[in-house]
């Protein structure tokens, strides 16, 4: 029997920054007792995986020394579009044996990359109808090449590897932890700097998984094409000055299928140029006199700006970026909602989700309620070398770091 593991180094890479989360397991709670980022290295990791695995170890190595990380187990989310695939399966209700073998066969069938050398593993979800004829089974698959570059990194950092994850099952277990309602329907979006994940969850089982090339790099990109800045001063401006007024209107999407209502012309009427101007007819009042007419009202004034000028201009920089986000989440739950499902809530986190007005701008748009997701909500945070920054401001970039570290108590 595998022993039990008392504490893990939950270890998230992104494309902008590396992310890790010490979370101990003191009495079946869940603690986190060290919590720190870093700049991901120049060259490293982009949207299809990491490809410098020394650089990235040497950069987990420094960020785990300055933290004061003491752990030596390590779980890390393994991301990419050449990295790993994640997809829910509906099979046929069977036996274990039976779906051993029926997996093997979606397996081979399912393997979107050119290197044929693959690790993949799945698990059966919670069933929601014990009697139905058909069950849900969570898939994943990814090619030797980027686990041995996992592998490979930890080595560099100094570690021991114990896990490899995937993104959507370290969102599951924050779910969890935090208490989440085992029939509530919620979509998580995890905006991150090259991608965002859109991923739906019943309770804490993933139902629906979804990764989109849209993240806060696009944003920033938007915003310097458009206003003819910097792209890192679009990054600053995003970060400091950068909002979604809360009376923004949002505008239904076009149907692309309606029809136009047909339009009656007017007759037209030949045009004399000799003719006088006709001027109105007076008409007698009451007291017998003869009324003048009122003068033309002026026509109403535009309404007002819902922000001041440089919000509304920064907005119009990054709005293309904004609304292909919306469209893609909307895409999502359409789709989910085709299949007979109903989404309760939106849940953002990552380090796309601090543009101040986005949940409610995301909530009113798709028609949701929408907050933040806090993934220290249902652990204790004893991080004695965390900044109140971490803490406060950016805790929700650490939702897969938290979750890769909780592997401890599933």
């Amino acid at each position: 029997m595998a022993k039990k593991l008392s504490s893990a180094l939950g270890v998230d890479i992104g494309s902008k920054t590396i992310k890790v989360a010490e979370v101990r397991n003191q009495g079946r709670q869940a603690v986190v007792t060290a919590l720190g980022v870093i700049e991901t290295p120049a060259d490293s990791v982009d949207h299809t995986g990491v490809f410098n695995p020394d650089a990235v170890g040497a950069a987990l190595k420094q960020l785990l020394s300055s933290i004061g990380a003491s752990s030596n187990n390590v779980v890390v989310s393994i991301a990419g579009q050449a990295s790993v695939l994640v997809r829910t399966l509906e099979v046929p209700r069977m036996n274990d044996a039976e779906l051993a073998e029926h997996m093997q066969w979606e397996i081979s069938r399912n393997i979107p990359f050119a290197e044929s050398t693959v690790q993949s593993a799945y698990a059966k979800l919670d069933d929601v109808d014990p009697n139905a004829a058909n069950m849900d089974v969570v898939l994943a698959i990814s090619p030797q090449s980027a686990v041995d570059t996992i592998i490979s990194l930890v080595k560099k950092a100094g570690k021991q590897l114990v896990a490899i994850d995937v993104e959507p099952t370290a969102v599951a277990r924050t779910l969890a932890v935090s208490g989440a309602d085992p029939t509530a329907v919620c979509c998580v979006v995890d905006i991150g700097h090259k991608t965002t994940g859109i991923n739906i969850y019943r309770g804490r089982n993933l139902v629906m998984p979804r990764q989109v090339p849209v993240g806060g790099e696009l944003f920033a990109q938007e915003l310097s094409r458009n206003l003819n800045l910097g792209y890192e001063e679009a990054e600053e401006l995003l970060r400091s000055r950068a909002e979604i007024p809360s009376g923004f209107m949002v505008e239904a999407p076009a149907d692309p299928f309606a029809v136009p209502a047909a339009i009656e012309p007017e007759p037209l009427q030949p045009y004399n140029p000799f003719a006088p101007e006709a001027s109105p007819e007076p008409f007698p009042t009451e007291a017998g006199g003869i009324a003048q007419p009122e003068e033309t009202a002026m026509p109403s004034a535009a309404p007002e700006p819902v922000g001041d000028s440089e919000t509304m201009r920064l907005l119009d920089g990054f709005r293309p970026a904004l609304d292909e986000l919306v469209a893609e989440v909307r895409r999502s739950l359409d789709y989910f909602r085709s299949k007979g499902g109903e989404v309760d809530r939106l849940l953002l986190c990552g380090g796309g989700s601090h543009l101040r007005g986005l949940p409610d701008f995301m909530g009113r748009a798709l028609g949701l309620p929408c907050e933040i997701l806090d993934p220290t909500k249902g652990v204790q945070v004893n991080a004695r070398k965390a900044s109140p920054e971490l803490l406060d401001g950016r805790r929700t970039e650490f939702v897969i770091a938290i979750g890769n570290g909780l592997h401890i108590l599933f």
